[in-house]
């Protein structure tokens, strides 16, 4: 996790910017994920994967919309689908 966002970052201490939040957003996901997949009836667990899930969606989009590149270097590192 550390090391994806020392790649993404502008610098060092980088949290605030679109792909640091995509990298953070997509290890919470995984980690959510697979709780999902042992507690099944663990609904609040799946309301906050969905509130991620959208989250990066709209962080993915805004960086289509104005940085082209570096949406295509984070759909890369992150190995997301698009």
């Amino acid at each position: 996790m550390e090391k994806k966002i020392k790649e993404l970052g502008i610098h060092e201490k980088d949290t605030g910017s679109s792909e640091v939040q995509i990298a953070i957003l997509t290890d919470k996901i995984d980690n959510l994920s697979k709780h999902i997949k042992k507690f099944k009836k663990d609904k609040h667990s799946s309301v906050g994967l969905l509130k991620a899930v959208n989250r990066r969606k709209k962080l993915l989009d805004y960086l289509k919309k104005n940085k082209i590149q570096s949406y295509k270097d984070v759909i890369t590192k992150l190995n997301l689908r698009k």
